[in-house]
């Protein structure tokens, strides 16, 4: 078995693909400003993060046609340098909820949110500086 992907439904399709792409900086997979889908992967691993519409999964699972409420999501992106991408991400319209600070010893991090209310954790892994 291996992780493909993790999928974020969303209603505003549009504002969310600005937000990981232009926002947060992952690359686009094709380029499907107004969906139904896209998938977006770091500079770096494999793992990657996608936005379905969520009207569109509503018709094959009809319990999603109501409003999501509460966080149900949260993505986590790993950067080398939290302040750095911080200050780059809030230049380009984010807002942090939280930090950048530590959270363990070993781990910084901030948060914000996607245009959907979806919670965005950054990772700066101390231990990787050796």
């Amino acid at each position: 078995m291996e992780l493909a992907q993790v999928r974020l439904l969303v209603s505003d399709f549009a504002a969310c693909y600005r937000f990981y792409a232009d926002v947060l900086g992952l690359k686009p997979q094709s380029g499907a400003v107004d969906g139904p889908y896209e998938k977006f992967s770091p500079h770096t691993g494999s793992a990657g993060i996608a936005l379905q519409d969520r009207a569109m999964m509503a018709e094959l699972l009809g319990e999603l046609a109501g409003t999501a409420v509460g966080h149900r999501s949260l993505v986590v992106l790993r950067v080398e340098d939290l302040d750095a991408y911080c200050e780059r991400v809030t230049e380009r319209g984010a807002t942090l909820l939280q930090g950048p600070s530590a959270m363990t010893d070993r781990m910084r991090v901030a948060h914000l949110k996607d245009p959907e209310g979806n919670l965005v954790e950054l990772q700066e892994w101390l231990l990787l500086r050796g």
